[in-house]
């Protein structure tokens, strides 16, 4: 049986990882300007930004402590959103893929030079 917060997961990786981490990103701030999203769970992606400029560490492996606390504040933020108001914007966003991808139709045509 499928979980039903699957959806939500950091995790997909459906597409490729460039592809879902960049649709990731525009999930997360769809919901940072939503209303129906509490205050402070918006806290989370900001707070995890924030780290990544303060020149002070949680561990002493500068690299992977950044990428583990942005990783962990993101994850934690769309697993606390309200799971209607995250499926609804994944849909959205979605179907604005699709209509990007639509196949353009080529015309014939023929090209005469007048000089």
């Amino acid at each position: 049986m499928m979980n039903m917060k699957d959806n939500r997961s950091l995790n997909q990786a459906k597409e490729g990882f460039f592809s879902d981490l960049y649709q990731n990103i525009r999930l997360i701030i769809r919901l940072m300007g939503d209303s129906r999203v509490n205050i402070f769970l918006k806290a989370l992606p900001v707070g995890a930004l924030i780290y990544l400029v303060v020149p002070y560490d949680l561990l002493p492996i500068n690299p992977l402590d950044d990428a583990l606390v942005l990783w962990a504040g993101l994850a934690l933020f769309l697993e606390l959103c309200p799971e209607d108001v995250v499926n609804e914007h994944r849909k959205a966003l979605q179907k604005n893929n699709r209509i990007k991808q639509q196949p353009r139709t080529v015309i014939d045509g023929e090209f005469k030079d007048t000089r």
